[in-house]
């Protein structure tokens, strides 16, 4: 090991298949000058998968510079180029310093968009440097493993699903929202899959968490991020409200009159792609008809629901699914409009030309 200057680290010292590595705390100031991230001097293995997802940063680094006593990073992962010295401490085996090379190349194997977000949260909020962040090194000189570390470290990643992290998600307002209309409002209260973002074909439930977080935006014409009110929850909420009253076979599945599982079977209006489109119909009744959009919405009783219908099986339907697609989504609401005598837009118009 050069006997020249180094990066001392607090670490603890660990063995996986034979071969030490060190979980040490790092301030996040030091983070983006010690970690290499330079695509021109990665094994070309590797570059495709590497690259920067540019438009993920600013979105983390909001995170941190918005919640900088309440946010957690987990653990980078670095495969460090050299050898290193490690000084145990007088009464501990593998508690002691981490000593790493300033001229040590430290190859980022896990984190790399998290040391991408750090380095420009620190320029708009610099007290961030003073943080730290945990950091497992492993060593590989020459790093020569590295590719496959890459690969063995994102093999088994899975992300939560959307549902789940709605549920747990305590920042989002749109997701506070959906868990209260899930919570507390008919059709959703007993009938909303809170983890999963697909319902299990014997399950009871008709909608998901996620599903209902996506239609209730589009009913108030809102973007991820923004803010809602108290308002904003009771419009959703006596909106919601209103549809279950006047869809039939909700009330029958909530009544316990026709099953979930039949329901799901032959019904459009159980399924994510409906209750979107119907947040969309009422993005628009609450705009243009706020004195009597209850009693147009009366009209709702005369849909033929069934996924048999001509009409959903051309705007709906994408090789005999249905379909998530914006475009069938919007060609669904426009249906719903129509039925309810709603002069569709310029927009809508054109978009109706894919079923004419």
């Amino acid at each position: 090991m050069n006997t020249g200057y180094c990066y001392n680290f607090p670490a603890v010292r660990g063995t996986q298949a034979g071969r030490p590595f060190y979980v040490a705390t790092c301030p996040l100031r030091i983070i983006p000058r010690i970690f290499m991230f330079d695509e021109d001097e990665l094994p070309a293995d590797l570059r495709a998968q590497r690259t920067l997802n540019k438009s993920r940063i600013p979105e983390m680094v909001n995170y941190l510079v918005n919640n900088p006593n309440d946010y957690i990073f987990s653990a980078l992962t670095a495969s460090v180029g050299s050898e290193v010295r490690f000084k145990e401490n007088i009464d501990s085996t593998n508690v002691g310093t981490l000593s790493i090379p300033l001229e040590a190349k430290i190859l980022i194997n896990d984190g790399q968009h998290r040391r991408k977000a750090i380095e420009e949260a620190i320029s708009e909020c610099p007290e961030l440097g003073h943080d730290n962040i945990a950091v497992l090194f492993f060593i590989d000189e020459g790093l020569l493993r590295s590719q496959q570390m890459f690969a063995d470290l994102n093999k088994y990643a899975i992300r939560p699903s959307p549902s789940l992290s709605t549920l747990y998600d305590k920042r989002e307002e749109s997701s506070e929202l959906a868990r209260y209309l899930a919570m507390n409002v008919a059709p959703f209260k007993s009938f909303t899959e809170l983890e999963r973002s697909n319902i299990s074909v014997n399950s009871g439930k008709l909608f998901t968490l996620s599903g209902i977080k996506q239609a209730s935006r589009a009913l108030l014409g809102k973007k991820p991020k923004d803010n809602y009110t108290s308002e904003d929850q009771e419009k959703a909420a006596s909106y919601w409200t209103k549809v279950f009253e006047n869809i039939d076979e909700w009330r029958m599945i909530y009544h316990k009159e026709l099953s979930a599982v039949e329901a799901r079977k032959d019904l459009i209006v159980v399924h994510g792609l409906g209750l979107h489109a119907l947040g969309t119909l009422g993005n628009t009744l609450l705009k243009k008809y706020p004195e009597n959009w209850e009693s147009i919405l009366k009209e709702l009783k005369k849909i033929d629901w069934r996924k048999a219908n001509p009409e959903f099986q051309k705007r709906s339907m994408l090789h005999g699914k249905l379909s998530k697609a914006q475009t069938n989504i919007t060609l669904t609401a426009n249906y719903l409009k129509l039925q309810l005598g709603i002069e569709l837009t310029d927009d809508e118009l054109l978009i109706e030309e894919k079923v004419n």
